[in-house]
């Protein structure tokens, strides 16, 4: 990811951490956006002084780092990157169209209405939904669980390197039938999911 151009919507734990971990990959955040407004700076914006800012005053609105940007405008900004990590249905059928992300990881819950999904989908913009791209917390919630059941602690080390396995092994299995059935990353995540359900019924049996 190195030299992309990252925009991202909301700015609390989801947005900027991605933003973060993107600045700290080579990624240019060129654009924040939040309740308080919107930044924008094409040369990239110093994200760990707007993570600094967004602590001190609650929000990107008012960061001298960029140039306040119109919210309809964030939209419609040319970007490899759009990351939806705020609040549900922001990509409507009234802006989708207008997106020129080449790839949206939605961070938020259902930041993307059915009808603007299909038009990004017509549109060729590669969208990693929500169900696949945020399944990171529930989890780290889970490997909570397992260490507090089981009295045995990992590393930060050791978790996120945990994360990492089973998360690539998600995007492969769920790329892989996107492939095979030609039909949208979400799609796909709902068919796996629905396989695994299915082959579990049948390996367990179902009793009245």
């Amino acid at each position: 990811v190195a030299g992309a151009r990252v925009v991202v919507q909301g700015f609390g734990n989801v947005g900027g951490t991605a933003a973060r971990l993107f600045h700290e990959a080579g990624a240019k955040v060129i654009a924040a956006q939040d309740h308080t407004g919107t930044v924008h700076n094409a040369a990239g914006l110093d994200v760990h002084k707007l993570l600094s800012h967004v602590s001190q005053t609650g929000g990107v609105g008012g960061f001298s780092g960029g140039q306040a940007l119109d919210k309809a405008e964030f939209w419609t900004l040319e970007t490899e990157f759009l990351i939806p990590a705020a609040l549900e249905s922001q990509i409507t059928v009234d802006n989708a169209a207008k997106v020129r992300a080449k790839i949206v990881v939605e961070g938020a819950n259902g930041p993307t209405t059915p009808e603007a999904d299909d038009i990004l989908a017509e549109n060729g913009v590669y969208v990693v939904p929500d169900v696949l791209a945020n399944a990171g917390g529930v989890t780290v919630s889970y490997f909570e669980w397992v260490q507090d059941f089981s009295s045995f602690f990992w590393s930060e080390e050791e978790i996120n390197q945990r994360l990492e396995r089973l998360m690539r092994e998600a995007y492969a299995a769920v790329a892989q039938v996107s492939r095979e059935h030609k039909v949208t990353l979400r799609t796909a995540a709902f068919i796996v999911a629905c396989t695994r359900i299915l082959q579990a019924r049948q390996v367990r049996g179902l009793y009245p």
